[in-house]
Protein backbone atom coordinates (compact mmCIF):
# COMPACT_ATOMS: atom_id res chain seq x y z
CA UNK A 1 0.00 0.00 0.00
CA UNK A 2 2.86 2.52 0.66
CA UNK A 3 4.20 1.31 -2.76
CA UNK A 4 1.01 2.39 -4.41
CA UNK A 5 0.88 5.70 -2.67
CA UNK A 6 4.73 6.17 -4.40
CA UNK A 7 3.40 5.36 -7.68
CA UNK A 8 0.49 7.53 -7.18
CA UNK A 9 2.74 10.47 -6.55
CA UNK A 10 4.54 9.73 -10.33
CA UNK A 11 1.48 11.34 -11.58
CA UNK A 12 2.70 14.35 -10.05
CA UNK A 13 6.17 14.11 -11.66
CA UNK A 14 4.71 13.18 -14.85
CA UNK A 15 2.24 16.10 -14.93
CA UNK A 16 5.34 18.73 -14.04
CA UNK A 17 7.95 16.95 -16.17
CA UNK A 18 5.26 17.82 -19.28
CA UNK A 19 4.15 20.76 -18.43
CA UNK A 20 7.78 22.34 -17.63
CA UNK A 21 9.18 20.64 -20.83
CA UNK A 22 6.16 22.57 -23.46
CA UNK A 23 5.12 25.94 -24.05
CA UNK A 24 3.51 27.97 -21.16
CA UNK A 25 0.05 28.63 -23.36
CA UNK A 26 -0.76 24.66 -22.95
CA UNK A 27 0.05 24.13 -19.13
CA UNK A 28 -3.66 24.49 -18.51
CA UNK A 29 -4.07 21.57 -21.19
CA UNK A 30 -1.07 19.55 -19.92
CA UNK A 31 -2.15 19.37 -16.19
CA UNK A 32 -5.71 18.72 -17.02
CA UNK A 33 -4.76 15.69 -18.89
CA UNK A 34 -2.65 14.94 -16.31
CA UNK A 35 -5.29 15.06 -13.74
CA UNK A 36 -8.19 13.33 -15.65
CA UNK A 37 -5.67 10.17 -16.58
CA UNK A 38 -5.40 8.90 -12.98
CA UNK A 39 -8.84 9.16 -12.74
CA UNK A 40 -9.70 7.75 -15.61
CA UNK A 41 -7.57 4.89 -15.20
CA UNK A 42 -8.82 4.09 -11.76
CA UNK A 43 -12.13 3.53 -12.68
CA UNK A 44 -12.02 1.71 -15.56
CA UNK A 45 -9.30 -0.70 -13.99
CA UNK A 46 -12.56 -1.20 -11.08
CA UNK A 47 -14.72 -1.76 -13.86
CA UNK A 48 -13.40 -4.17 -16.15
CA UNK A 49 -9.01 -3.69 -16.32
CA UNK A 50 -8.18 -5.54 -13.33
CA UNK A 51 -10.41 -8.67 -14.35
CA UNK A 52 -9.07 -8.37 -17.56
CA UNK A 53 -5.57 -8.44 -16.44
CA UNK A 54 -6.00 -10.75 -13.82
CA UNK A 55 -8.25 -13.67 -15.08
CA UNK A 56 -6.47 -16.61 -13.29
CA UNK A 57 -5.48 -18.98 -15.72
CA UNK A 58 -6.29 -22.52 -15.65
CA UNK A 59 -3.10 -24.99 -16.40
CA UNK A 60 -5.49 -27.11 -18.52
CA UNK A 61 -6.58 -24.50 -20.55
CA UNK A 62 -3.32 -22.45 -22.00
CA UNK A 63 -4.18 -21.52 -25.79
CA UNK A 64 -6.35 -18.45 -24.69
CA UNK A 65 -4.31 -15.39 -24.64
CA UNK A 66 -6.64 -13.75 -21.62
CA UNK A 67 -10.49 -14.51 -20.43
CA UNK A 68 -12.75 -12.14 -19.61
CA UNK A 69 -13.56 -12.75 -15.71
CA UNK A 70 -16.33 -10.62 -15.61
CA UNK A 71 -17.33 -7.01 -14.74
CA UNK A 72 -15.90 -4.82 -11.31
CA UNK A 73 -14.13 -5.48 -8.70
CA UNK A 74 -16.10 -7.54 -5.48
CA UNK A 75 -16.35 -5.58 -2.24
CA UNK A 76 -16.42 -8.60 -0.02
CA UNK A 77 -13.31 -9.33 -1.10
CA UNK A 78 -10.50 -7.66 1.67
CA UNK A 79 -9.32 -10.90 3.11
CA UNK A 80 -5.74 -12.12 2.28
CA UNK A 81 -5.10 -14.02 -1.25
CA UNK A 82 -2.88 -16.32 -2.14
CA UNK A 83 -2.90 -16.18 -5.66
CA UNK A 84 -0.63 -14.08 -6.13
CA UNK A 85 1.36 -13.71 -2.84
CA UNK A 86 0.54 -15.02 1.19
CA UNK A 87 -0.21 -11.86 3.16
CA UNK A 88 -1.22 -9.73 -0.11
CA UNK A 89 -4.67 -8.85 0.28
CA UNK A 90 -7.17 -8.39 -2.54
CA UNK A 91 -7.06 -4.72 -1.79
CA UNK A 92 -3.66 -4.04 -2.31
CA UNK A 93 -3.18 -5.84 -5.58
CA UNK A 94 -6.15 -3.78 -7.05
CA UNK A 95 -5.13 -0.31 -6.01
CA UNK A 96 -1.35 -0.98 -6.49
CA UNK A 97 -2.10 -2.43 -10.32
CA UNK A 98 -4.44 0.55 -10.83
CA UNK A 99 -1.59 2.62 -10.22
CA UNK A 100 0.67 1.02 -12.86
CA UNK A 101 -2.44 1.13 -15.29
CA UNK A 102 -2.95 5.10 -15.51
CA UNK A 103 0.92 5.24 -15.87
CA UNK A 104 0.65 4.00 -19.19
CA UNK A 105 -1.94 6.70 -20.71
CA UNK A 106 0.21 9.32 -19.10
CA UNK A 107 3.15 8.21 -21.24
CA UNK A 108 1.06 8.94 -24.69
CA UNK A 109 -0.05 12.39 -22.84
CA UNK A 110 3.72 13.96 -23.30
CA UNK A 111 4.51 12.52 -26.95
CA UNK A 112 1.14 14.30 -28.41
CA UNK A 113 1.47 17.38 -26.44
CA UNK A 114 0.54 20.75 -27.81
CA UNK A 115 -1.79 19.92 -30.88
CA UNK A 116 -3.86 16.81 -29.58
CA UNK A 117 -7.59 17.89 -29.01
CA UNK A 118 -8.55 17.15 -25.43
CA UNK A 119 -11.46 14.95 -26.13
CA UNK A 120 -10.02 13.19 -28.58
CA UNK A 121 -7.06 12.17 -26.10
CA UNK A 122 -9.22 11.50 -23.34
CA UNK A 123 -11.62 9.06 -25.00
CA UNK A 124 -8.43 7.43 -26.57
CA UNK A 125 -7.08 7.26 -23.25
CA UNK A 126 -10.45 5.54 -21.79
CA UNK A 127 -10.36 2.69 -24.13
CA UNK A 128 -6.40 2.42 -24.04
CA UNK A 129 -6.39 1.83 -20.50
CA UNK A 130 -9.22 -0.03 -19.99
CA UNK A 131 -8.87 -2.69 -23.15
CA UNK A 132 -5.68 -2.52 -24.67
CA UNK A 133 -3.33 -1.95 -21.52
CA UNK A 134 -4.85 -5.17 -19.42
CA UNK A 135 -5.29 -7.56 -22.33
CA UNK A 136 -1.06 -6.56 -23.17
CA UNK A 137 -0.16 -7.12 -19.53
CA UNK A 138 -2.37 -10.54 -18.92
CA UNK A 139 -0.22 -12.13 -21.36
CA UNK A 140 2.71 -12.12 -18.72
CA UNK A 141 1.49 -11.09 -15.31
CA UNK A 142 -1.81 -12.47 -15.78
CA UNK A 143 -0.17 -16.07 -16.33
CA UNK A 144 -0.49 -15.78 -19.82
CA UNK A 145 1.37 -16.90 -22.56
CA UNK A 146 4.23 -15.31 -22.73
CA UNK A 147 4.26 -16.60 -19.20
CA UNK A 148 4.45 -20.08 -20.58
CA UNK A 149 6.87 -19.91 -23.00
CA UNK A 150 9.75 -22.91 -22.33
CA UNK A 151 11.95 -19.80 -21.31
CA UNK A 152 9.45 -17.50 -19.63
CA UNK A 153 9.41 -13.56 -20.43
CA UNK A 154 10.40 -11.91 -17.72
CA UNK A 155 9.46 -8.29 -16.85
CA UNK A 156 9.69 -7.62 -13.11
CA UNK A 157 8.00 -4.12 -12.96
CA UNK A 158 7.18 -3.27 -16.66
CA UNK A 159 10.12 -1.95 -18.39
CA UNK A 160 7.50 -3.51 -21.59
CA UNK A 161 4.20 -4.09 -19.62
CA UNK A 162 3.72 -0.55 -18.90
CA UNK A 163 6.45 1.54 -20.48
CA UNK A 164 6.70 0.31 -23.78
CA UNK A 165 3.23 -0.43 -24.08
CA UNK A 166 3.11 3.40 -23.42
CA UNK A 167 5.97 4.49 -25.76
CA UNK A 168 4.00 2.37 -28.69
CA UNK A 169 0.61 4.06 -27.79
CA UNK A 170 2.90 7.33 -28.29
CA UNK A 171 4.37 6.44 -31.38
CA UNK A 172 1.16 6.22 -33.03
CA UNK A 173 -0.77 9.01 -31.83
CA UNK A 174 2.96 11.06 -33.07
CA UNK A 175 2.98 9.68 -36.38
CA UNK A 176 -0.86 10.34 -36.99
CA UNK A 177 -0.81 13.56 -35.85
CA UNK A 178 2.51 15.15 -37.30
CA UNK A 179 4.59 17.71 -36.17
CA UNK A 180 3.91 21.00 -33.83
CA UNK A 181 4.22 24.16 -36.25
CA UNK A 182 7.58 25.70 -36.98
CA UNK A 183 9.34 22.60 -35.55
CA UNK A 184 10.52 21.60 -38.78
CA UNK A 185 11.37 24.38 -41.57
CA UNK A 186 10.80 23.89 -45.18
CA UNK A 187 14.97 24.04 -45.43
CA UNK A 188 14.86 20.68 -43.52
CA UNK A 189 16.62 22.80 -40.30
CA UNK A 190 14.93 21.80 -36.83
CA UNK A 191 13.76 24.83 -34.96
CA UNK A 192 13.71 23.99 -31.23
CA UNK A 193 10.70 25.00 -29.49
CA UNK A 194 11.91 25.34 -25.61
CA UNK A 195 10.14 23.91 -22.62
CA UNK A 196 9.20 27.28 -20.32
CA UNK A 197 10.24 25.71 -16.95
CA UNK A 198 13.17 23.81 -16.22
CA UNK A 199 12.55 24.35 -12.41
CA UNK A 200 8.89 22.45 -12.84
CA UNK A 201 10.50 19.88 -15.47
CA UNK A 202 13.56 18.95 -12.96
CA UNK A 203 11.06 18.89 -9.72
CA UNK A 204 9.01 15.99 -12.15
CA UNK A 205 11.87 13.76 -12.72
CA UNK A 206 13.14 13.55 -9.07
CA UNK A 207 9.52 13.19 -8.38
CA UNK A 208 9.45 10.07 -10.42
CA UNK A 209 12.85 8.75 -9.30
CA UNK A 210 11.21 8.76 -6.06
CA UNK A 211 7.78 7.15 -7.66
CA UNK A 212 10.30 4.31 -8.44
CA UNK A 213 10.61 3.26 -4.83
CA UNK A 214 7.47 2.37 -5.02
CA UNK A 215 6.77 1.22 -8.77
CA UNK A 216 10.16 -1.47 -8.64
CA UNK A 217 9.97 -1.74 -4.79
CA UNK A 218 6.78 -2.45 -4.53
CA UNK A 219 6.67 -5.20 -7.42
CA UNK A 220 8.67 -7.23 -4.98
CA UNK A 221 4.85 -7.76 -3.99
CA UNK A 222 6.04 -8.22 -0.17
CA UNK A 223 8.57 -7.08 2.04
CA UNK A 224 10.91 -9.21 2.28
CA UNK A 225 14.27 -6.40 3.50
CA UNK A 226 16.59 -8.46 1.28
CA UNK A 227 15.13 -8.19 -2.38
CA UNK A 228 13.43 -4.75 -1.78
CA UNK A 229 16.31 -3.10 -0.72
CA UNK A 230 18.60 -4.72 -3.71
CA UNK A 231 16.09 -3.35 -6.12
CA UNK A 232 15.84 0.04 -4.60
CA UNK A 233 19.58 0.15 -4.62
CA UNK A 234 19.57 -1.18 -8.71
CA UNK A 235 17.08 1.18 -9.68
CA UNK A 236 18.79 4.24 -8.02
CA UNK A 237 22.08 3.00 -9.55
CA UNK A 238 20.89 2.89 -13.06
CA UNK A 239 18.90 6.35 -12.57
CA UNK A 240 22.28 8.23 -11.22
CA UNK A 241 24.24 6.54 -14.45
CA UNK A 242 21.75 7.28 -17.04
CA UNK A 243 21.79 11.09 -15.88
CA UNK A 244 26.11 10.76 -15.73
CA UNK A 245 26.00 9.04 -19.34
CA UNK A 246 23.22 11.45 -20.65
CA UNK A 247 24.67 14.68 -19.57
CA UNK A 248 28.37 13.64 -21.06
CA UNK A 249 26.68 12.40 -24.21
CA UNK A 250 24.98 16.01 -25.08
CA UNK A 251 28.08 17.79 -24.47
CA UNK A 252 29.79 15.24 -27.05
CA UNK A 253 26.99 15.61 -29.57
CA UNK A 254 25.14 18.93 -28.67
CA UNK A 255 28.69 20.71 -27.34
CA UNK A 256 26.67 21.79 -24.49
CA UNK A 257 25.45 20.32 -21.26
CA UNK A 258 21.82 19.68 -21.83
CA UNK A 259 19.28 19.71 -18.40
CA UNK A 260 16.58 18.48 -20.36
CA UNK A 261 19.08 15.65 -21.42
CA UNK A 262 20.37 14.96 -18.24
CA UNK A 263 16.65 14.49 -16.83
CA UNK A 264 15.81 12.26 -19.70
CA UNK A 265 19.09 10.04 -18.59
CA UNK A 266 17.62 10.13 -15.28
CA UNK A 267 14.55 8.62 -16.58
CA UNK A 268 15.99 6.32 -18.83
CA UNK A 269 18.12 4.92 -16.70
CA UNK A 270 14.88 4.07 -14.58
CA UNK A 271 12.91 2.60 -17.04
CA UNK A 272 16.28 0.61 -18.30
CA UNK A 273 16.33 -1.31 -15.04
CA UNK A 274 13.03 -1.82 -14.54
CA UNK A 275 12.38 -4.97 -16.16
CA UNK A 276 15.07 -6.82 -14.14
CA UNK A 277 15.81 -4.13 -11.06
CA UNK A 278 15.45 -7.62 -8.58
CA UNK A 279 17.86 -9.27 -10.89
CA UNK A 280 21.31 -7.38 -11.18
CA UNK A 281 23.75 -6.98 -9.11
CA UNK A 282 24.64 -3.24 -8.42
CA UNK A 283 27.51 -2.92 -10.89
CA UNK A 284 25.26 -4.10 -13.76
CA UNK A 285 22.87 -2.01 -12.83
CA UNK A 286 24.93 1.20 -13.21
CA UNK A 287 26.02 -0.68 -16.94
CA UNK A 288 21.69 -0.72 -17.84
CA UNK A 289 21.42 2.48 -16.83
CA UNK A 290 24.76 4.60 -18.31
CA UNK A 291 23.95 2.67 -22.04
CA UNK A 292 19.97 3.27 -21.67
CA UNK A 293 21.64 7.07 -20.66
CA UNK A 294 22.83 7.47 -23.86
CA UNK A 295 20.73 5.39 -25.51
CA UNK A 296 18.19 8.16 -24.71
CA UNK A 297 20.14 10.90 -26.10
CA UNK A 298 20.90 9.34 -29.60
CA UNK A 299 16.95 8.62 -29.77
CA UNK A 300 15.66 11.91 -29.30
CA UNK A 301 18.18 13.57 -31.95
CA UNK A 302 16.63 10.54 -34.26
CA UNK A 303 13.71 11.03 -33.90
CA UNK A 304 13.80 14.58 -34.87
CA UNK A 305 16.04 13.97 -37.67
CA UNK A 306 13.05 11.53 -39.09
CA UNK A 307 10.50 14.58 -38.01
CA UNK A 308 8.79 12.69 -34.89
CA UNK A 309 7.86 15.39 -33.07
CA UNK A 310 7.92 14.54 -29.06
CA UNK A 311 7.71 17.45 -27.25
CA UNK A 312 9.11 15.86 -23.93
CA UNK A 313 11.28 13.07 -25.18
CA UNK A 314 8.37 10.31 -23.81
CA UNK A 315 9.12 8.13 -27.00
CA UNK A 316 12.83 7.91 -26.56
CA UNK A 317 12.72 7.36 -22.49
CA UNK A 318 9.63 5.12 -22.25
CA UNK A 319 10.33 3.15 -25.63
CA UNK A 320 13.23 2.97 -26.43
CA UNK A 321 14.57 2.05 -23.04
CA UNK A 322 12.28 -0.13 -22.35
CA UNK A 323 12.98 -2.20 -25.01
CA UNK A 324 16.47 -2.00 -23.65
CA UNK A 325 15.56 -2.84 -20.76
CA UNK A 326 13.77 -5.82 -21.23
CA UNK A 327 16.40 -6.95 -23.66
CA UNK A 328 19.41 -6.71 -20.86
CA UNK A 329 17.49 -9.14 -18.74
CA UNK A 330 18.73 -11.69 -20.81
CA UNK A 331 22.32 -9.69 -21.20
CA UNK A 332 23.27 -9.20 -17.95
CA UNK A 333 22.04 -10.82 -14.24
CA UNK A 334 20.87 -13.63 -12.95
CA UNK A 335 19.16 -14.92 -16.22
CA UNK A 336 21.15 -14.16 -18.74
CA UNK A 337 21.65 -16.65 -21.54
CA UNK A 338 20.12 -17.11 -25.18
CA UNK A 339 17.26 -18.96 -24.08
CA UNK A 340 16.63 -15.56 -21.88
CA UNK A 341 17.24 -13.42 -24.39
CA UNK A 342 15.21 -15.08 -27.29
CA UNK A 343 12.35 -15.34 -25.05
CA UNK A 344 12.72 -11.15 -24.09
CA UNK A 345 12.90 -10.41 -28.15
CA UNK A 346 9.42 -12.77 -28.31
CA UNK A 347 7.70 -10.32 -25.79
CA UNK A 348 9.03 -7.06 -26.97
CA UNK A 349 7.64 -8.41 -30.80
CA UNK A 350 4.73 -9.12 -29.51
CA UNK A 351 3.50 -6.18 -27.49
CA UNK A 352 5.21 -3.93 -30.30
CA UNK A 353 2.68 -5.52 -32.79
CA UNK A 354 -0.41 -5.61 -30.86
CA UNK A 355 0.36 -2.08 -29.26
CA UNK A 356 0.64 -0.13 -31.96
CA UNK A 357 -2.00 -1.34 -34.18
CA UNK A 358 -4.19 -1.31 -31.40
CA UNK A 359 -3.30 2.42 -30.31
CA UNK A 360 -2.60 3.48 -34.66
CA UNK A 361 -6.48 1.79 -35.58
CA UNK A 362 -8.01 3.42 -32.34
CA UNK A 363 -6.20 6.92 -32.95
CA UNK A 364 -7.11 6.79 -36.76
CA UNK A 365 -10.86 6.04 -35.73
CA UNK A 366 -11.21 8.81 -33.04
CA UNK A 367 -9.37 11.01 -36.39
CA UNK A 368 -12.00 10.19 -38.79
CA UNK A 369 -14.88 10.70 -36.16
CA UNK A 370 -13.91 13.47 -33.55
CA UNK A 371 -10.34 14.72 -34.93
CA UNK A 372 -7.48 14.74 -33.86
CA UNK A 373 -5.75 17.96 -33.86
CA UNK A 374 -6.60 21.12 -33.06
CA UNK A 375 -6.98 23.81 -35.65
CA UNK A 376 -3.97 25.87 -36.31
CA UNK A 377 -5.35 28.67 -34.94
CA UNK A 378 -5.74 27.59 -31.83
CA UNK A 379 -2.40 25.68 -31.88
CA UNK A 380 -0.76 29.14 -32.67
CA UNK A 381 -2.88 30.74 -29.29
CA UNK A 382 -2.36 27.76 -27.68
CA UNK A 383 -4.20 25.21 -26.06
CA UNK A 384 -5.29 26.49 -22.70
CA UNK A 385 -7.16 29.12 -24.38
CA UNK A 386 -8.85 27.51 -26.63
CA UNK A 387 -9.86 24.10 -25.06
CA UNK A 388 -10.07 25.90 -21.61
CA UNK A 389 -10.84 29.12 -21.58
CA UNK A 390 -7.94 29.85 -19.16
CA UNK A 391 -4.41 30.22 -18.63
CA UNK A 392 -1.69 28.93 -16.11
CA UNK A 393 0.07 32.22 -15.56
CA UNK A 394 -2.48 35.29 -15.50
CA UNK A 395 -0.31 37.88 -13.70
CA UNK A 396 2.73 37.30 -16.80
CA UNK A 397 3.87 37.72 -20.00
CA UNK A 398 2.73 34.35 -22.27
CA UNK A 399 5.92 32.79 -23.34
CA UNK A 400 5.27 31.67 -26.36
Amino acid sequence: MIAAALVFIMHLGFATVESGLTQSKNTVNILFKNTLIPCIGLLTYALCGFNLMYPGFADEDPQFWFKFAGFGITTDEAGVTSAYNVGYTYWTDFLFQAMFAATAATIVSGAVAERVKLGTFLVFSTIFVAVCYPIAGSWKWGNGWLNRLDTPFYDFAGSTLVHSVGGWGALAGVMLLGPRMGKYTSDGKIKPILGHSMPLATIGVFLLWLGWFGFNGGSVLSADPGLVSLTLVTTSLAAAAGGVSAALASVIFLKKPDLSMALNGILAGLVGITAGADQMAADTSIYIGAIAGVLVVLSVLFFDKIKIDDPVGAISVHLVCGIWGTLAVGIFGAKAGTAQLMSQLTGVAAYAVFTFVFAFVLFLILKIVMGLRVSPEEESEGLDIGEHGNVAYPNFIANH
